[in-house]
């Protein structure tokens, strides 16, 4: 019987294509699905839940490649199908565990530190007050800080911060500050990396140069090969034990002494300009590790 798997995706695009043909390389059929279309029907469900287009049979297999925004109820509620799944024998690629460490950068920053892996200095905080006085103490110091969305991504909402002055409205970050120290290079000379981990292992590595100091591909940066480093792709890869994921999208950056730092853990990585970079295929080595050591093993339990 042929694999069916689904993707959880709401807008396909390039990298849904990408994995389509991958999956269909391996034998698979693959299908895009929306987390916003499935429902909870305990009468009616396989498994209490419906999927549309595997009412009758669930897939054999999940890759997320996107979780919608919307409300807190919302958010919730289409995680709890990413966490039901697994518990029914179908196994789903980043886990919603994985997903919700990742997602949360308070949460990815206090599982790096604990896991003692160099991360740029961290607050986490509510109130305006603590954070103009950790801003007015760190200018002393003669440190900036980055001020980003706690869940966000492709650079959008990041300030850097070098007066009181600077600091927008509360409202503007639903009324937390993530703020971290800036510790990039002087004007001109924006970089840092991103290496793809699959399976425990770093398969993938670009150096981003950005046209400011914000490195996202999404925001105009170029993609290079990145040098062979070993404590590169050390780091990266224990960033990704960390936090229990099957595959990521690890950013690093070296400060102004050459110090690498691990910056953001990415579980719902892109990899378009990666693939620019790299000879081989990228969607072909993330499918290989999701049905090698998660599809075939579901397949041979329920065997068993």
């Amino acid at each position: 019987m042929t694999s069916r798997i689904a993707i959880f995706t709401d807008d396909p695009g390039w990298h849904g294509k990408q994995l389509k043909r991958a999956f269909s390389l391996r034998g698979c059929q693959a299908d895009f699905l929306s987390l916003m279309d499935c429902r909870v029907d305990l009468e009616g469900g396989a498994g209490g839940m419906v999927l549309p287009g595997f009412e009758d049979r669930l897939p054999d297999g999940v890759f997320v490649r996107g979780v919608p925004g919307g409300t807190l109820e919302q958010v919730i509620l289409r995680l709890d199908f990413l966490h039901l799944l697994p518990v029914l024998g179908v196994p789903v690629y980043n886990s919603a565990r994985a997903i919700e460490r990742s997602v949360d950068k308070a949460m990815t920053s206090l599982l790096l530190h604990q896991a003692d892996i160099p991360t740029p200095p961290t607050w986490v905080m509510e109130s305006e007050t603590q954070v103009r006085a950790l801003l007015m103490r760190e200018v002393a110091l003669g440190h900036e800080l980055v001020l980003k969305p706690l869940f966000g991504s492709q650079g959008a909402g990041l300030k850097r911060l070098a007066a009181p002055a600077d600091l927008p409205p509360g409202e503007e970050y639903r009324g937390v500050y993530y703020l971290q120290r800036y510790i990039g290079g002087e004007l001109g000379s924006w970089e840092d990396y991103r290496v793809l981990v699959v399976g425990g292992i770093s398969r993938a590595a670009m150096t981003r140069k950005g046209t400011s100091w914000i490195n996202n591909v999404a925001l105009g940066a170029s993609c290079h090969q990145a040098p062979a480093s070993p404590e590169l792709f050390r780091l990266a890869e224990a960033a990704t034990r960390a936090l229990d994921m099957d595959y990521a999208g690890v950013d690093l950056m070296r400060d102004r002494e050459g110090r690498l730092y691990v910056l953001e853990v990415n579980s719902i990585p892109a990899w378009r300009g990666l693939q620019t970079v790299v000879k081989a295929n990228i969607a072909a080595m993330l499918v290989d590790d999701f049905l090698d050591r998660h599809v075939a093993m579901s397949s041979r339990e329920h065997c068993a």
